[in-house]
């Protein structure tokens, strides 16, 4: 594993979904939320297929074992389908910012469950960046706890799904050496067949079509920014800690917020203006940037090479 390299594709992963959730918010309010999730993720499926085919990985399907095609199964059924029926039906209900929250804890769960399940070790500079990016969160969207409705802990169990599938995903790619497009595919493939058996049951296959342009175009660009955040989260997720990866993708909230200060005239104050540093302050320590290590580690600490993550 190169941790570094992971470190740069979950950061890549986190502006990725920066921009998603901002722009999702729209996109969920222009048709039915669950309509919107399987077009897409079905969109996201075909692509990966596509792209195996032309990297001659669609063959490797053939020597998978029984235990590899449950792991992909049940990756594409708990981080592939229920948590997005929920994620994206709470999002038309809730406010973008309040998604974006709480979807960003993902890396408190995965580190709780990477600890005991996969044995990664949690070092003092981890608690320290994970401390740094908490308290950020906390100032950039504030704890409003009689605020919390129905639709936003319909978010946090979607959450909790995303955050056991990460593990599952983690053990694919190493333990079983999968490669991070079977892994995407997979979750795409078999998710998109859960969600369509859900639509069935429920009576909403009839509603694609009446799909408009418009919501086809919202289609579309939703799908083009799953297939990025999809492609480079498993490299990253391959390659560095799980504990890790996942926090690297907080770089998302800033954006996210920014784009709410720029497009939707939302006033910047002056605790979201720390909470934004902090943020910042936290990805940089992560990344071992040398304008903020030092301020963690002895003067006497020459090297990044000392830092071990």
């Amino acid at each position: 594993m190169d941790e570094n390299k992971g470190v740069w594709f979950a950061a890549l992963t986190g502006v990725v979904s920066g921009f998603s959730i901002f722009l999702n918010k729209f996109a969920v309010a222009e048709s039915d939320p669950f309509v919107f999730t399987v077009l897409k993720n079905s969109l996201v499926a075909l692509a990966f297929l596509a792209a195996l085919f032309l990297l001659k990985e669609f063959s490797a399907f053939r020597a998978f074992s029984r235990r590899q095609w449950m792991q992909l199964l049940a990756i594409g059924v708990v981080g592939g389908s229920i948590p997005f029926l929920l994620y994206f039906y709470a999002l038309k209900l809730t406010p973008a910012v309040n998604a974006a929250f709480l979807h960003k804890t993902l890396f408190i769960w995965v580190a709780l469950l990477a600890w005991f399940f996969l044995k990664e070790q949690i070092s003092r500079r981890f608690l320290a960046a994970a401390g740094l990016l908490l308290a950020g969160n906390v100032l950039l969207f504030g704890i409003n706890v009689k605020g919390f409705t129905f639709y936003d802990a319909l978010i946090l169990v979607a959450v909790l799904f995303w955050s056991v599938e990460n593990i599952l995903a983690k053990q694919a790619l190493n333990s079983c050496r999968l490669s991070p497009r079977v892994v995407a595919f997979a979750r795409m493939f078999f998710g998109s067949l859960f969600m369509l058996a859900f639509l069935a049951a429920t009576d909403r296959v009839k509603f694609f079509a009446e799909v408009t342009p418009v919501q086809l175009q919202w289609s579309l660009l939703g799908a083009a920014f799953l297939f990025l955040y999809q492609w480079f989260w498993f490299i990253g997720l391959r390659e560095a800690r799980a504990s890790v990866a996942t926090s690297v993708l907080l770089i998302g909230l800033p954006i996210t917020a920014l784009l709410s200060v720029l497009f939707l005239n939302k006033p910047v104050s002056f605790n979201e203006g720390i909470g934004f540093f902090l943020i910042v302050a936290g990805i940089a320590l992560l990344f071992g940037c040398h304008w903020v290590a030092p301020f963690f580690k002895p003067r006497e600490v020459k090297s990044l090479a000392d830092w071990h993550v």
